[in-house]
């Protein structure tokens, strides 16, 4: 494989660095850009236009796909086309101002990704309504804050989510006013409701409103807000970001310029399993592109644990997803082969190390070992439904392991992307057959500009040999400011470049890797500096542990670390080692806290670690970090403060027992 391949063209030089600036590394943009970014799409100034010009060329088309009850039981995906899906949304959009909902005005949708979801956004998008998304694992605190904050007068709800929005009431009240049920209203809700002064109606009901009214749709400029997404933040309360017509076109005009290079086009046969919020932009600007495409989406159940029954009724050809959700596949793959006896587990293993070692040697996946594919292989695939070609991965880091691993049983590309809801999702997309690129998010997308700026305090250099600083990204796929906060705003946009607050490390063939984040940085007694991501991210390399959270402070020289081990590898180990115990006993077991230990140990003198970054002493949970326990955020980062709050006392013990001894 030659390492001279280079993904990417310098456009402006490097800055030094004045006045206090820091230096700024050279402005590269993508090697599928060198002769200009792609040209707007001719007549597409808006995403109701993305759906209008589907719905000319591909009427008949499958668009929105549903698994439907039938006597108890999930039957197969039922289809909507897209002249199906427009009649309902004109129908939705006329029946929105029959309720005095003016263009410009805000509506919120809260729910789990289904069919009512998009036809209820596609309405927003053809009257100029801004689509709020109310985050379904936000909880009532946030909920209210973002009808309040962005004045949302009407609200489209999952069934069973009414009652969580009827408990933002009555403060909500002073701007919502008119409640739709993607489903049914029960009589309870409906009194409820009128307590509160607030019309409620069931999906069906709703539509006949809009019977016999024709509002004209407004004229929509490329400059107007078509969503304001609210990011929960790691900190404080949730963003407003406004989202413009035109970031959307220009981020769809770059993935279609990148695929198309990469000779993956989409086209109006692949179908999208919709399973990643559409409260988030990953999954609404992917959604954006299917339906630019006359593609199909079909929605899953809502169920974590029924996933692969979706996907093989569905047999997606592009699946996205987010590292939990692929770290399920993959510890799911792994105790399939551990079971599979000593026969199939030394032929599996056999032909993964011969597949990858011809991949890493420069071969595409569908020529590493075609014989391996047919007769190994070829169950996993099929465990996708057997037509995946792209598994896209984005919202947090996937461990190198399992992007190894995916990359040669699933027989398809697996790649990683990096983006923000500021940069409208996707501004690093790894490539196809690119084995370099393993644990990076690959060359940036062909219509932004991207630079690195040094961070002093940090050590990071932008323009030392081995590039490294914050990620600042240019271009019209840029966020139009955060709602009602120009503070924030001005914080992160400097002379036009947005500042991610990511850290990263170009690599020689113009691919991009996330090493730490700038603000979670702490300093030990011993005055040493501590980039916990950066060696959450190292540590993460044990296999036999699902997630890590490292802890320090300035009182202390040393790091401890709570760790979610992972149950079936601490089951084999206690097996191995006559250990006996559940998994909650296991984890309480000073044996296995000493074999976690040595494993950090060991990745740490692996990588080279310096003697303050190695873990002194740790804390196992059997239960994973979460979100009911307010632990992560909606797109799993770790909340770092509340993490504190909450294994205190757990902190506390384990310093004790250091400085005992």
């Amino acid at each position: 494989m030659a390492s001279s391949k280079k993904f990417i063209v310098e456009v402006e030089p490097a800055v030094p660095a004045k006045d206090g600036k820091p230096s700024a590394g050279p402005v590269y943009r993508s090697v599928f850009a060198k002769d200009g970014f792609p040209a707007p799409i001719d007549g597409l100034d808006s995403c109701w236009d993305i759906f209008r010009i589907s719905v000319e060329k591909y009427p008949n088309n499958r668009m929105l796909g549903t698994r439907e009850l039938v006597n108890g039981k999930h039957g197969p995906y039922v289809w909507l086309t897209y002249k199906q899906v427009y009649e309902k949304v004109i129908k939705v959009g006329n029946a929105i101002r029959a309720c005095g909902v003016e263009p410009g005005g805000r509506c919120g949708i809260y729910g789990a990704n289904c069919a009512q979801w998009v036809m209820s956004m596609e309405a927003c998008n053809a009257h100029g309504l801004y689509c709020v998304p109310l985050y379904d694992t936000l909880g009532a605190g946030a909920i209210e804050f973002i009808i309040c904050h962005a004045e949302v007068t009407i609200a489209f709800v999952e069934e069973k989510k009414i009652p969580e929005l009827l408990k933002t009431f009555p403060k909500a009240g002073e701007f919502l006013k008119t409640i739709v049920s993607f489903g049914k209203v029960t009589p309870e809700q409906r009194e409820q409701a009128e307590n509160f002064g607030l019309k409620i109606h069931s999906w069906d009901d709703f539509l006949l409103l809009g019977d016999n009214k024709n509002f004209d749709l407004p004229l929509k400029k490329k400059s107007d807000i078509c969503t304001i997404m609210y990011t929960s933040g790691t900190t404080g309360d949730p963003k407003g970001v406004l989202i413009s017509n035109n970031s959307m076109a220009t981020l769809i005009a770059g993935v279609n310029r990148l695929l198309d290079s990469a000779n993956e086009s989409l086209n109006q046969h692949d179908v999208y399993l919709s399973f990643l919020p559409l409260a988030h932009i990953f999954d609404r600007l992917i959604e954006e592109c299917f339906i630019n495409h006359g593609a199909s989406i079909g929605f899953w159940r809502g169920d974590v644990k029924l996933l692969t029954e979706d996907i093989g009724e569905l047999k997606p050809s592009i699946f996205c997803a987010v590292p939990r959700v692929l770290d399920r596949i993959y510890s799911g793959l792994q105790q399939k082969v551990s079971a599979g006896g000593f026969i199939k587990r030394n032929l599996f293993n056999l032909a993964y190390s011969y597949k990858l070692r011809n991949m890493m040697g420069g071969r595409t996946h569908s020529e590493a070992s075609p014989l391996s594919d047919k007769i190994v292989f070829s169950k996993v695939k099929q465990g996708l439904g057997g037509n995946v070609r792209i598994i896209l991965s984005g919202a947090a880091p996937l461990a190198p392991h399992v992007e190894a691993y995916l990359k040669v049983v699933t027989c398809c590309h697996v790649l990683q992307g990096y983006g923000l809801t500021e940069t409208c999702a996707g501004s690093f997309v790894s490539l196809p057959n690119e084995m370099n690129m393993l644990g990076t998010v690959g060359p940036p997308v062909p219509n932004l500009d991207a630079r690195l700026e040094s961070v002093p305090e940090m050590n990071y250099d932008a323009c030392s040999s081995k590039p490294q600083g914050e990620i600042c990204i240019r271009g019209d796929v840029l966020f139009s400011g955060y709602y009602k906060r120009e503070d924030l705003t001005k914080e992160v946009f400097v002379d036009g470049w947005f500042h991610t607050g990511d850290i990263g490390e170009w690599q020689p063939d113009g691919s991009m890797k996330i090493i730490d984040r700038k603000k979670n940085i702490f300093k030990l007694s011993q005055g040493e500096y501590v980039a916990v991501e950066n060696l959450e991210n190292v540590y993460g390399n044990v296999s036999d542990i699902d997630s890590v959270w490292i802890y320090g402070n300035s009182f202390e020289f040393c790091l401890v670390a709570v760790v979610n081990p992972n149950e079936a590898a601490i089951k084999r180990y206690a097996e191995a080692n006559n250990i006996s115990g559940d998994f909650k006993s296991l984890c309480e077991n000073p044996k296995i806290k000493e074999y976690i230990l040595g494993e950090l140990t060991r990745i740490g003198k692996e990588k080279k670690l310096k003697g303050y970054e190695f873990i002194k002493a740790v804390h196992l949970d059997p239960v994973p970090f979460d979100m009911e326990r307010d632990l992560l955020t909606p797109t799993f980062k770790k909340k770092r403060p509340q993490m504190l709050k909450y294994y205190q006392d757990v902190i506390d013990n384990l310093y004790k027992t250091i400085n005992k001894k």
